[in-house]
């Protein structure tokens, strides 16, 4: 049940990572728009990194029933502990690293990696299936 549940959030995290590459592609400026607001409060600041354990966590769990679970899990591992670091880290900080990142990536940089996105969000959906 529990792996079965990592698959479908594994599949989900997919498709959410294919939308944000339509967000950066056909509306470039509210992507960069919402990487201003990382780490701008609270809220949001553990909110977001909260909502990064769980596809973080099922892709570790889902590893081994993927096509390259190595992959997974590395991946995976990379974003826990990126995450748990990132609980430690003053928000004001985080916070100026998105405005910092923000900044240098201007509208047109996110529509040309917008297509690494589709390809990522896809390959993470075919290695899961």
């Amino acid at each position: 049940m529990i792996i079965e549940i990592a698959k479908w959030v594994v599949i989900l995290f997919g498709i959410f990572i294919i939308f944000i590459g339509f967000v950066m592609f056909i509306n470039p400026k509210k992507a960069r728009l919402t990487l201003r607001k990382a780490g701008s409060t609270n809220f949001i600041n553990y909110v977001e990194i909260t909502i990064r354990l769980i596809p973080a966590i099922a892709l570790i769990l889902y590893a081994d029933f993927s096509k390259f679970p190595e992959a997974f899990k590395i991946f995976g591992w990379i974003m826990l502990i990126t995450s748990l670091i990132l609980y430690a880290v003053p928000r004001k900080m985080h916070h100026k690293f998105s405005m910092k990142s923000a900044d240098i990536l201007i509208p047109i940089y996110f529509q040309l990696i917008s297509p690494l996105a589709f390809i990522f969000g896809a390959l993470i959906i075919y290695n899961a299936l």
